[in-house]
């Protein structure tokens, strides 16, 4: 169901989303590598998925997009 969700954010709102999955969960969550699956799988735009736990990495890419918005207006 975690994997869900940036699927469904995305659908309802026009900005990037950023994905991080994390490896505790519930259910069959194989630490982490059933929500990656799920997210790499989404269909709708906007999505963007880092690797498990990798926080790190989700705010370098929201710097990025937050650069871009600056660098155009």
């Amino acid at each position: 169901m975690e994997g869900a969700l940036p699927s469904i954010i995305a659908g309802l709102v026009d900005i990037p989303v950023i994905a991080v999955p994390t490896s505790v969960g519930y259910g069959a969550n194989l630490k982490g590598l059933s929500t990656l699956l799920a997210m790499l799988n989404s269909c709708a735009e906007g999505i963007s998925v880092v690797n498990i736990d990798n926080g790190y990495n989700a705010g370098y890419s929201a710097n990025q997009i937050n650069r871009l918005i600056v660098k155009c207006r």
